[in-house]
């Protein structure tokens, strides 16, 4: 069968997923709530049942083809999660449902990835998903999309990435969803959204480190030891909270103008109690310069970072479509190294 998955834009409440599971070990850190919508952009694949392999085939976003074979062994395949290669998120699921199911392998043709990757919008989610559902599919496993997710989930942890459970919320597909993390606990509520709203989302063309984001922004967890920390633990608790509730409000009346004053208020907040954290990547000069340039102000109703924020990508909110092709336009003129996806709400 052919399956597909598209990438996942967080759009507000970063973070939050994996700060809210500290709940588990201080009560008086607030429950994390995000909201993501699924992106027009994702991982296209035709997938077929492998007596005693997983033969993986991908085709980047770049055109560049590679692919890969491995045993359906759990002991192959928990080496190759744990290398951190490109195959390694697809050898974490294939471990995973080894573990726990009995099935064999697969074949994974991934004929067409029209994502960008570390870009933010969780391609290695995506993998995670579509391995998991071809899994559930041709194996005929009954699994519901909660028990899709967390599959991918466990098999994204066989890796040495570090994320949160909300970049498997790709799996719902084209929704718009609140996520809400309570230690361990997991709610989904889905939005539903009354006109169309329109985004554009930007490829910095520069780099930023995850890794030390995260890691940073992690030592003010479970406890806070100083200032900085408990400024962390402010915003990604009950600062992050309000905005995302506010949010889904917006989003439920289809308010963009609201919604743009949110972008632009959260990562102002964002900015005050965060960049002191881990100020190597969060000062973002690139991300800061384009929120701010001049020239895209009469078309946009608000931006922000995204993910882990740092120069990786921003978004932003528009008015219109044909606000949207200006505001792209301007940006791929001026910003030659920027790349530019749209996104529509429906």
């Amino acid at each position: 069968m052919k399956l597909f998955v598209p990438g996942r834009l967080c759009l507000f409440g970063e973070h939050s997923d994996w700060a809210g599971g500290y709940r588990s070990l201080n009560r008086a850190i607030e429950p994390g709530r995000t909201i993501i919508v699924s992106t027009n952009q994702g991982v296209y694949a035709e997938v077929n049942p492998h007596p005693t392999q997983l033969i993986l085939r991908a085709t980047l976003n770049d055109g560049t083809k590679i692919e890969a074979a491995f045993p359906m062994e759990k002991t192959a395949l928990l080496a190759e999660a744990e290398t951190g290669s490109f195959f390694s998120y697809a050898a974490g699921v294939a471990y995973q449902f080894l573990t726990y199911y009995c099935v064999g392998g697969l074949e994974i043709d991934n004929y067409l990835t029209d994502l960008p990757i570390k870009k933010g919008l969780s391609s290695s989610a995506a993998i995670c998903v579509l391995v998991a559902r071809a899994f559930n599919r041709l194996y005929d496993l009954k699994m519901n999309v909660r028990d899709e997710m967390e599959m991918a989930y466990l098999g994204e942890t066989a890796t040495p990435s570090r994320c949160g459970r909300m970049d498997q919320g790709c799996a719902y597909g084209n929704r718009s969803i609140m996520m809400i993390f309570d230690g361990t606990q997991m709610d989904i509520v889905e939005l539903k959204v009354p006109k169309d709203l329109f985004f554009v989302i930007v490829d910095l063309g520069a780099s930023k480190n995850t890794q030390e984001i995260l890691s940073s922004l992690n030592q003010a967890y479970p406890f806070a030891a100083n200032e900085v920390q408990e400024n962390v633990q402010k915003y990604l608790g009950s600062i992050s909270a309000k905005i995302t509730q506010e949010v889904a409000s917006a989003l439920q009346q289809g308010d963009a103008v609201k919604i743009g004053e949110l972008m632009k208020f959260a990562q102002r907040e964002f900015d005050r109690h965060l960049i002191p954290a881990c100020r190597s990547q969060l000062t973002a000069p690139v991300l800061h310069e384009l929120l701010n340039y001049q020239p895209i102000q009469p078309y946009i109703l608000g931006g922000k970072g995204v993910g882990s924020q740092g120069d990786g990508t921003a978004q932003f909110i528009v008015k219109d479509a044909e606000s949207q092709q200006q505001a792209i336009d301007i940006i791929e003129r001026d910003f030659p190294q920027m790349e530019c996806l749209k996104l529509k709400i429906s």
